[in-house]
């Protein structure tokens, strides 16, 4: 199906092209105590007179603007989202009613522990959820998303190798890591060894004995990895970095292949990060919040970030721990994040948490069966949670992966993660995740087609692409490079 190219773009004006001197968007009553000085009150410096072109606008006309640009956002709640590796999956109301209880929302951290105690236990009981889907002996709540959880994974990993006598000094990553992974690393002071994935997608054992010594700190590994495949030599990997004294960080982004089927504490994971904010369905995007708690096995725990929430004598407390790496977020977290996971948990169950992971990979195959023959598949077999196309096939009619990712806007789509991972030259990374039903699986699949059809019969249609959006195209290198961060009157 092809679109109208010459659909009209309109764009929506700035509040300071708008309005004239003299509207006002509200009305003030008349003060009944006489009016301060704010230069004597504050300073001369912290006091300006009236900004220079600030606009003056009428309140129907800031509601107009401001609705009008809500009516330009695209969210999960308006249709598929089906970024590779960010798992956005639909956030049920439930959990939203659930956070916005008053006995929630209007706690405060620093209210008397003896006050706190649904919270508390809500948090201990979340802790247990964790530990039973992860295989981990204790987890910390604390971490303000997935980065910091790494963040923090390895400081923990440096504690830990520091107390035996040798902090080490590398830690081993694959090429398919996230960008996180080597920058989590640098700022723990650890030099980065990077290790390439065999032909199939996977690390092989061999590539891991070859860089393993005793100046190995740890292995990050992230399982499913980014091209969307199980890393099924996890066991056999883990047991040579374990014979050498080094630790497996396990990079729980891609959790929701696994949750309720695999426990990563079983297959020789030491450390792991869990993003809440993906696969237990709280939302995220456009900067948060997010929740990355980590989990820990035994020999760590000693190590956790505190303070700790125990259940002692009949109730619940928080704790510290002597040799803890100390505090990585203010209190507990986002305990917003965590009142809305836990209600997604309780909601589902244990076995409806595995038929979410069940689904996810279902959905991901079913997307792949429908694509492979018009879009190239880099890997053969199935996939996890997450599938990966390229544009070889298109690029002989001189159509590219950001092309066919803004031609998919006009179809009414966000587009999907592109040129990622690094490994795979023109990456379209789909991860459709549990959520999408096979009416919308079906109907983003023909989008695809029709998109490659174009790009074989009518390829300046797809790189010329978006027509019905409120820009065109934008030049996104010169945005990168010489952005323009504020308005400036003429």
């Amino acid at each position: 199906m092809n679109r109208d190219p010459r659909a009209k773009q309109t764009l929506e004006p700035l509040l300071f092209e708008k309005g004239s001197p003299g509207r006002r968007g509200y009305s003030l009553p008349p003060a009944d105590v006489p009016a301060a000085d704010a230069a004597a009150l504050y300073g001369k410096e912290s006091t300006r007179e009236a900004v220079e072109g600030f606009p003056e606008i009428s309140e129907i006309d800031v509601v107009r603007h401001y609705t009008r640009l809500s009516r330009q956002n695209y969210g999960v709640d308006v249709g598929m989202y089906p970024l590779g590796s960010c798992t956005m999956k639909y956030n049920p109301k439930l959990n939203e009613w659930a956070a916005r209880l008053p006995e929630f929302a209007r706690s405060h951290p620093l209210q008397p522990v003896e006050i706190s105690q649904g919270l508390l236990e809500l948090m201990y009981r979340l802790e247990q959820i964790l530990c039973e889907v992860s295989g981990m002996a204790r987890v910390t709540l604390q971490p303000a998303a997935g980065a910091q959880g790494e963040l923090t994974g390895m400081l923990m990993v440096r504690a830990y190798q520091k107390a035996k006598g040798n902090p080490r000094k590398k830690v081993l990553i694959p090429d398919t890591a996230h960008g996180t992974n080597p920058a989590s690393c640098t700022l723990c002071d650890y030099e980065v060894v990077s290790m390439k994935t065999g032909p199939t997608g996977l690390l092989e054992p061999r590539e891991v004995a070859a860089h393993m010594d005793e100046e190995v700190a740890a292995l990050m590994l992230t399982n499913p990895n980014t091209c969307g495949l199980f890393e099924k030599h996890i066991v056999e990997i883990a047991e040579i970095v374990h014979a050498k004294g080094g630790l497996v960080y396990f990079d729980g982004a891609n959790l929701n292949a696994l949750m309720g089927v695999a426990k990563p504490g079983h297959r020789g994971v030491d450390v792991m990060h869990f993003n809440l904010h993906k696969t237990f369905s709280t939302p995220h995007g456009g900067g948060g919040p997010g929740s990355g708690p980590v989990g820990v096995a035994e020999p760590l725990v000693r190590y956790l970030p505190t303070p700790i929430v125990n259940h002692r004598e009949g109730a619940y407390v928080i704790e510290e721990l002597p040799e803890s790496i100390g505090k990585v977020k203010s209190f507990n977290g986002h305990v917003g994040m965590h009142i809305r996971a836990y209600a997604f948990a309780l909601a589902l169950g244990g076995e409806g948490l595995a038929d979410s992971s069940r689904h996810a990979v279902l959905n991901a195959n079913y997307l792949l069966a429908k694509l492979r023959d018009v879009y190239h598949a880099p890997y053969p077999g199935p996939v996890m949670h997450e599938c990966i196309l390229t544009d070889r096939k298109q690029n002989a009619h001189g159509v590219k992966t950001l092309d066919i990712a803004k031609r998919l806007m006009d179809y009414g789509y966000h587009p999907p993660t592109i040129y990622f991972p690094l490994v795979v030259p023109g990456a379209l990374m789909i991860e459709p995740t549990e959520s999408e039903s096979l009416e919308t699986l079906d109907a983003f699949a023909d989008s695809m087609r029709a998109i490659a059809a174009e790009a074989a019969d009518w390829p300046e249609l797809v790189t010329g692409a978006p027509f019905t959006t409120p820009v065109a195209r934008l030049d996104e290198v010169t945005a990168a490079r010489k952005p323009i961060l504020r308005w400036l009157p003429e």
